[in-house]
């Protein structure tokens, strides 16, 4: 309770990226925790965060000629932004979920989504999960993984299922 008898909603943050990973843990996040509440009253205020990669991360330490190129890694990872904000939009709005709070964030994601859980005091952070195997999750690093050891609140690591999984339990649902 705030001062003055006013409740104040607990906060989920959700981060997308430009995979169907991220899709499908945003859309499930709206199935469980908006769509069985009245629009005018969800449960969270939700505040979806991308994080967009520097242009140097992007190309690394290429030498000489790379800043003739950072700016065009800049445009590009621009349009990607937009390009993912969009989609993310489109998909609030099939399922009538319109006060989002919506967030650019440079950086790693993996600091990204946990300064986004800090700064908002967030309750839950819901991610979606590659679906790596050991060895390239040793190598690339997971955001899901760091998330889960490193925010400073609940989170859901959403894994989408694959397409022969999908069959099985419909199959055993007959």
């Amino acid at each position: 309770m705030m001062e003055g008898g006013s409740t104040e909603k607990a906060v989920m943050v959700v981060g997308i990226d430009d995979s169907d990973h991220s899709t499908y843990a945003l859309e499930w996040a709206l199935d469980h925790f908006f769509l069985p509440f009245p629009s005018d009253n969800p449960p969270f205020t939700l505040v979806i965060v991308y994080a967009k990669p520097t242009p140097t991360s992007v190309i690394g330490l290429a030498g000489l000629g790379a800043a003739d190129v950072l700016p065009l890694v800049e445009v590009d990872l621009k349009k990607v932004a937009s390009r993912v904000i969009e989609q993310g939009r489109e998909l609030c709005i099939s399922k009538s979920v319109h006060n989002v709070v919506w967030e650019v964030m440079e950086g790693d994601a993996r600091n990204v989504l946990c300064d986004a859980v800090d700064r908002h005091q967030a309750t839950m952070l819901v991610v979606g999960s590659h679906g790596y195997g050991a060895i390239k999750r040793a190598v690339l690093g997971s955001v899901s993984d760091y998330c889960a050891h490193h925010a400073h609140c609940t989170v859901t690591i959403v894994k989408k299922p694959k397409i022969t999984d999908v069959f099985l339990l419909h199959a055993r649902s007959r």
